[in-house]
């Protein structure tokens, strides 16, 4: 399927490496993210900082790290990471909500991309 290549390339993503996790099935990645926007950890982590709720928003962060991160994800993966690391430092002082502003951001970009496959395909 050309047209998910080609969009999860414009997206920023590594589709080689990513399509090698999942043993060469689009339909089987795509049917992984079509998940994606139903995943409840962006809420956790909202819910979480705004709580100032550290660890729980470390958990929440820590596993949409690992989710981008496994579905090849990249721009979605950076903005956790940057999110994380602090969380996982208890770093004082961090502007957690302009971290979380760029998740969400990439977050909605991310889950947007089965529309965007359907759309060209």
């Amino acid at each position: 399927m050309a047209a998910l290549k080609e969009v999860f390339q414009k997206y920023g993503a590594d589709y080689e490496t990513t399509m090698s996790r999942f043993m060469g099935s689009e339909q089987i990645y795509l049917k992984i993210l079509a998940m994606l926007p139903r995943d409840e950890n962006l809420q956790k982590l909202d819910l979480a900082l705004q709580a100032g709720d550290y660890p729980a928003a470390f958990d929440a962060a820590h596993t949409l790290k690992g989710m981008a991160g496994n579905l090849g994800l990249t721009p979605l993966y950076q903005a956790v990471c940057a999110t994380v690391e602090p969380l996982r430092a208890r770093a004082p002082g961090e502007d957690y909500a302009v971290l979380f502003q760029s998740v969400k951001e990439e977050f909605k970009r991310a889950a947007g991309l089965v529309e965007l496959v359907k759309e060209v395909g």
